[in-house]
C-alpha cells in the first residue's frame, strides 16, 4: 500500500516533537511545519520541512501546495501549532488576545480550508485538531487560550458535518496536562498544584496522544467523526 502523507503543524514544539518522533518511526511520509524554529531531523526522502507563519492565508496555502508537489497527496492534517499567553482577563492585552486567536484558531481554519478541496477531490482524508481541557473547564488566567481552543472544538464539529459525505473525518483531541509542551514553561511548584487537580495524580505521556491519532487515522476508524476525544487523566468527561 502507498504510504500515507501526514502534515503536522507546530512540529518543533514539545508535543509536535513527540508526534514527529513517533510518526517518523512509522511508515508515513511527513510534512513538518514550524513557525521559525529549526526541526532537528536528518535529511530523508519521506520528510519535508517547511517554515512559515500560518496566520497568513498565503502561507497556509503554500504549506499544502508544497506538500502536494512533493508527495502528490495529503491523507492527514494534524493542527497542532498553538501558544498560550497567560493573564487575568482584565489584564490581557488585546494584541496578546489577537495573537492567540490567530495561531490557535485562525491558522487551523486556514490550513483546513487549503487542504479540503484536495481531500474532497480524493474522497478521503482526516483532519485532527489539538484542543485542550481548558476549553471545556476554563482556567484562571487563560481567557484567550480557553476561548481559542473552544472555538477549535466548534470548528471541528462544523467541518465534520460539512465533510462527512466526502469521506473526510474531522476530530479534536482535548488534551489535559502532559509532561511535554507548554507545561515546560510552568514553574515546578505550580506544576505540583496542577497535578493535584488531576484525578490520576500525574501528567500524561505524549505516547497516549500518538497512539490515539494512530487509531483515528486507521481505516478501522472511518466511522468516527465530529468527536472531541478527552485525554486528560479524568479532569473532564
Amino acid at each position: 500500500m502507498e504510504k500515507k502523507v501526514i502534515v503536522i503543524t507546530g512540529a518543533s514544539g514539545g508535543m509536535g516533537t513527540a508526534l514527529t518522533n513517533w510518526f517518523i518511526q512509522q511508515d508515513y511520509n511527513l510534512v513538518l511545519h514550524s513557525h521559525s524554529s529549526q526541526i532537528s531531523l536528518p535529511s530523508a526522502e519521506n520528510v519535508l520541512l517547511i517554515t512559515g507563519d500560518l496566520r497568513e492565508e498565503k502561507t497556509a496555502q503554500e504549506l499544502i501546495d508544497r506538500a502536494l508537489d512533493r508527495f502528490g497527496k495529503i491523507d492527514v492534517v494534524i493542527n497542532n501549532a498553538g501558544i498560550s499567553r497567560s493573564a487575568m482577563s482584565w489584564k490581557t492585552e488585546f494584541e496578546a488576545w489577537k495573537e492567540t486567536m490567530a495561531i490557535n484558531l485562525d491558522a487551523p481554519f486556514l490550513v483546513s480550508k487549503a487542504v479540503i478541496p484536495h481531500m474532497r477531490a480524493q474522497k478521503a482524508g482526516s483532519i485532527i485538531n489539538i484542543s485542550s481541557v481548558v476549553a471545556q473547564t476554563g482556567a484562571i488566567g487563560t481567557a484567550a487560550y480557553a476561548a481559542s481552543k473552544a472555538g477549535l472544538i466548534g470548528l471541528t464539529k462544523t467541518l465534520s458535518k460539512e465533510l462527512a459525505s466526502a469521506n473526510i473525518n474531522v476530530n479534536a483531541l482535548a488534551l489535559g496536562y502532559f509532561n511535554t509542551g507548554m507545561i515546560e514553561d510552568v514553574p515546578a511548584e505550580m506544576q505540583a498544584e496542577i497535578i493535584k487537580t488531576i484525578p490520576m495524580n500525574r501528567l500524561g505521556d505524549p505516547e497516549t496522544v500518538c497512539k490515539t491519532i494512530e487509531w483515528l487515522i486507521a481505516d478501522e476508524s472511518r466511522y468516527v467523526t465530529g468527536q472531541v476525544i478527552n485525554l486528560n487523566g479524568g479532569m473532564f468527561s
